[in-house]
């Protein structure tokens, strides 16, 4: 971005980025930025794939559930045992609220790589987990025999353009579905499907960026107006030169088998 000179952004444009990093932001709802953004969409439906593992299940665990945002977006596939875990407090009373009137039970529990899920072994028909942390073995240890696993994940190098803009780098480049692909014979499960895409996050304003930067804090530490306004000046430069500011985003979906009883 050599060839893009920077000018100071003025103080009504600086007040205007401030009030889009106060908006608040619940669950995992980026919906305040459907006329705002691009957010292209990989060739899989994650909502048509959880609709057919889930179909002739009794029961699902949604390992990391956000708000309880996609359990409701498919309340009417759910089996009769529904249970999730969150970790991130504001989203646990969220989803707790949100999940109570489909009888769903919201346990809190960290995601993560090493991460000890507090269900009993061999529990459920169907474990999901959307973006969220993941530990393969845990998976298999709670999936009944022959039950299924399926995960969409944001791969760790993902938006690695955008950190850059920012003088920031990827925490987790090694999340790749190569990663997650290698952990599977370990934890009992067997692969049948798995897929890479790469498309674009295209922004159609400034502000609408610094929005995002609060809403998803682990791509720039301590990311603020303050403390980065002359990155985010930069891309108000970029984005009146070529009239859109766009990323490059991967995600990949895993769906995995645990072998039926002998």
């Amino acid at each position: 971005m050599e060839h893009i000179v920077t000018h100071h952004a003025s103080s009504a444009l600086i007040d205007e980025w401030k009030a889009e990093e106060r908006r608040p932001f619940a669950g995992w709802d980026f919906s305040y930025l459907n006329d705002k953004w691009t957010d292209e969409k990989p060739p899989w439906s994650y909502e048509d794939l959880v609709r057919a593992v889930l179909r002739g299940s009794s029961s699902v665990l949604d390992v990391g559930t956000g708000g309880g945002e996609r359990l409701l977006s498919l309340r009417a596939a759910l089996p009769a045992t529904v249970v999730a875990t969150e970790g991130y407090p504001p989203n646990l009373a969220l989803a707790r609220q949100r999940l109570a009137p489909l009888g769903a039970q919201v346990l809190a529990a960290e995601s993560s790589l090493r991460g000890r899920l507090p269900v009993p072994d061999a529990a459920f028909d169907v474990v999901l987990n959307r973006h969220s942390g993941l530990n393969i073995s845990e998976v298999g240890r709670v999936l009944r025999p022959g039950g299924t696993f399926l995960t969409q994940q944001v791969d760790g190098t993902s938006l690695q353009d955008l950190m850059a803009a920012f003088d920031s780098k990827p925490k987790w480049p090694w999340s790749t579905l190569d990663f997650y692909l290698d952990l599977l014979g370990s934890a009992g499960l067997g692969a049948d499907l798995a897929e890479e895409w790469t498309g674009r996050l295209i922004f159609k304003s400034v502000g609408a960026l610094v929005y995002y930067l609060r809403a998803v804090p682990w791509l720039v530490d301590g990311f603020s107006v303050a403390t980065h306004l002359p990155y985010i000046e930069q891309q108000q430069a970029r984005l009146e030169q070529d009239g859109q500011l766009v990323f490059s985003q991967k995600l990949f979906v895993l769906r995995a088998k645990k072998a039926p009883t002998p």
